[in-house]
């Protein structure tokens, strides 16, 4: 397995986690970082032992999106890196988790909001911080927010630049979960460890088919179902567990 310095790679009973470790910079990203969380993710979802993924920051907060040391002449390097991020864990087959255990601001609010579910210490915040910079939203953030909360709640939180405590962001869709910071690692290990225990094959194709119901009709996603469960009737593992019922 590679060796990282600015992220942490942990595989355990088929789930791999990665944790952005720059605690003294809070997780903020630099071309560096951003390199190596993009290499470490593209071997984990080409690693068949890993059926999912967690991702998490050390210290105190998940990730505070851009480094400022950097942003003013490397940032066209970073807002780059979050579209192969991003789609990566957007294509990935393993389900990915974001375990969100601080604040997640900026490009770090829109790399939970990549993740497929989020699970947040209720110590946790998110926020669309941008505009205080000048700036507009990326890492996805134009995509995810309006699916979550609606167009005029996303324009909110967008022109008003606050971060959302964890409680208001569960209530607007931005976290699944809020859960007690000290037993956060172990609520998203749970999780992950029950959707690792399904057929792999399986959710792989049912994330493929929820992401692609946004852009299709009723008749679209009923065909698709046909054709997807007909690959799956064939699969050892589904005849396996229709026997054992």
């Amino acid at each position: 397995m590679a060796a990282y310095e600015r992220v942490i790679i942990a595989i355990e009973d088929h789930v791999g986690t990665v944790t952005l470790n720059r605690p003294e910079k809070a997780n903020a990203f630099d071309p560096d970082m951003c390199d190596e969380l993009l290499d470490a993710l593209r071997m984990l979802v080409r690693t068949d032992a890993v059926r999912v993924l967690v991702l998490t920051g050390a210290g105190k907060a998940f990730c505070a999106g851009a480094d400022l040391g950097v942003l003013a002449t490397q940032g066209e390097q970073l807002v780059r890196a979050g579209k192969d991020v991003v789609l990566t864990i957007r294509n990935a087959p393993q389900p990915v988790i974001a375990a969100v255990n601080g604040a997640a601001a900026g490009g770090g609010a829109n790399l939970a909001l990549a993740c497929d579910y989020r699970v947040a210490s209720d110590q946790a915040s998110i926020g669309q911080v941008f505009h205080k910079l000048g700036l507009i939203p990326d890492w996805g953030g134009s995509y995810f927010l309006p699916r979550l909360t609606g167009i005029s709640k996303a324009l909110e939180l967008v022109w008003s630049a606050r971060m959302v405590p964890a409680a208001e962001a569960a209530d607007l869709g931005l976290f699944d979960r809020v859960v007690p910071h000290a037993t956060l690692a172990s609520e998203a290990a749970s999780l992950a460890q029950r959707w690792a225990a399904m057929a792999p094959g399986a959710v792989a194709i049912a994330k493929r088919a929820l992401y692609q119901s946004d852009r299709a009709s009723l008749e679209d996603m009923l065909d698709l179902e046909i054709a997807d469960q007909q690959i799956l009737f064939a699969t050892p593992e589904a005849r396996q567990l229709m026997r054992n019922r």
